[in-house]
């Protein structure tokens, strides 16, 4: 008898699972990690006993279980579906009728979120938003630790001070500098990490019916954050140059956005950056509509020396802009240290939200960041990081086109490489993660989670050989599927 699951190993101590309890262990999973969401009609008995090379009625007994268990409903004449379940796990009533209820697979933010967490390689997680541990130097961590560890404890025992660590501060207005930011400490305040900005920021200016303009795409878990707030989120184009700045001008005199956020450099998910030309137009847009411009510069760090750099905060010197920034892509993303730098008032406002949010950041976190920043060792990580992206962005985009996908644009640095399979991507997302391939479909970029046929990939996550197969074989079987012209 084939044996084809084996997706969980019983305990050593145990009897081996039976098909069907490894069917059933599948399906769970699957239901625990949305990737079967509430509402969403199960395969037939007929195609998941040939997907899987079992009996029908080991799939039948399988269904039966999970009905039991209260993770699906039996709706005769129709199927099993995925049931709605409280977050307890007590399965709680369904939300609408069958018929309303989506019956392809969506994946959204939470879904990914949690399947980031759980990738256990990086090769396998060609979606996720950040470099794989190996990249990483754990060295200039755990220096910075032994150096704080010499220190006396007593300076770890206190609150900290609501703007952050001031030394770590002062670090960070000399590092401004080097950008042409003129910006004094008392106008920075640090934060953990861009998502904690980007949570500020909207809490103290955006009110319910206020338009937000962001990119589409662009990333997303800012989305929610504004949609949170009541804010209607308004998606700017991209062009293969960067943002479609005359549908900017276009929506700007529509909307009378309350803000613009972007990735002034390797914006994600597409690689772009902005012209110097791009920045003063958006900048003069800004000041003839009055509307905040949110400018993160997470990917900054990634730019060589001669990458031509421009910085909306460098020309507008934090009038009018609001300047985030973090190590968390480059040093650890477990850090989580970030920064706003803005004028006085608008740092002063962000710091009454932040005591009111969470009192403060972990000073120790900013004293270990200042450590790493102030001894000398950080620009030349930073520069082998470039150079290691620079040996895989290319392979990787020779391995995506010989695929049958189309880049976007081929950026000359960063992480990302923003690519149009020509079918659905959330299909073939959900296909990769029965193959343990973490993917991010371009639908979670939208600010609508519009379904598209453009997916994220990762440079440094794509090494695994089995990856252009995962691709092909889908692209191959969508083909197959699709009837004759």
């Amino acid at each position: 008898m084939t044996v084809p699951l084996n997706l969980i190993p019983a305990p050593h101590d145990a009897s081996p699972l039976t098909l069907v309890d490894q069917l059933v262990q599948w399906a769970r999973r699957r239901i625990e990690e949305r990737v079967f969401r509430p509402g969403m009609r199960m395969p037939s008995i007929r195609k998941l006993a040939l997907d899987k090379g079992v009996s029908r009625f080991t799939v039948v007994e399988a269904y039966e279980r999970l009905v039991a268990q209260g993770f699906l409903d039996s709706r005769r004449g129709s199927g099993f579906f995925v049931r709605e379940r409280a977050a307890s796990g007590v399965p709680a009533e369904r939300r609408a009728p069958a018929e309303r209820q989506p019956a392809h697979n969506t994946i959204d933010v939470v879904w990914l979120l949690r399947n980031m967490l759980h990738t256990s390689s990086p090769e396998k997680g060609p979606g996720l938003g950040y470099l794989p541990s190996r990249w990483l130097d754990g060295e200039l961590i755990t220096g910075a630790l032994r150096a704080l560890g010499r220190q006396s404890g007593a300076q770890m025992l206190g609150f900290g001070t609501a703007q952050g660590f001031l030394p770590l501060r002062q670090q960070l207005q000399t590092r401004l500098e080097e950008f042409e930011i003129g910006v004094a400490p008392d106008q920075i305040v640090l934060v953990s990490g861009i998502t904690q900005a980007i949570d500020l920021i909207a809490r103290i200016y955006v009110q319910p019916g206020d338009a937000v303009i962001v990119g589409d795409p662009a990333w997303f878990q800012m989305f929610g954050r504004f949609a949170s707030q009541g804010a209607q989120l308004v998606g700017m184009p991209y062009t293969p140059e960067g943002p479609d700045l005359d549908a900017l001008e276009t929506l700007v005199q529509m909307w009378r956005p309350k803000m613009l956020i972007l990735n002034s450099l390797l914006q994600n998910p597409t690689g772009t950056s902005l012209t110097a030309a791009q920045a003063f137009r958006i900048l003069r847009l800004a000041e003839a509509y009055d509307f905040i411009v949110v400018e993160d510069d997470i990917y900054g760090d990634l730019c060589p020396p001669g990458y031509p750099a421009t910085r909306l905060a460098s020309l507008d010197q934090l009038k009018r802009v609001i300047y985030l920034g973090s190590f968390s892509k480059t040093l650890s993303a477990n850090l989580r240290v970030g920064f706003v730098a803005c004028g006085l008032d608008v740092a002063k406002a962000i710091t009454d939200q932040k005591m009111l949010v969470g009192m403060t950041t972990p000073e120790l976190n900013e004293r270990v960041l200042y450590k790493v920043l102030t001894e000398g060792h950080y620009r030349r990580h930073v520069e082998r990081l470039r150079v290691r992206l620079d040996g895989v962005r290319d392979k990787t985009a020779r391995m995506l086109e010989k695929t049958g996908l189309r880049l976007f644009t081929m950026p000359s640095a960063g992480m990302f490489l923003w690519a149009d399979l020509g079918v659905d991507s959330d299909a073939l997302a959900a296909a990769a993660h029965e193959k343990g391939f973490l993917l991010t479909p371009g639908s979670l970029f939208s600010p609508q989670q519009s379904p598209t046929t453009w997916m994220r990939f990762n440079v440094a996550n794509c090494g695994d050989p089995a990856l252009p197969g995962v691709i092909g074989d889908y692209l191959e079987s969508v083909a197959r599927r699709a009837p004759a012209a």
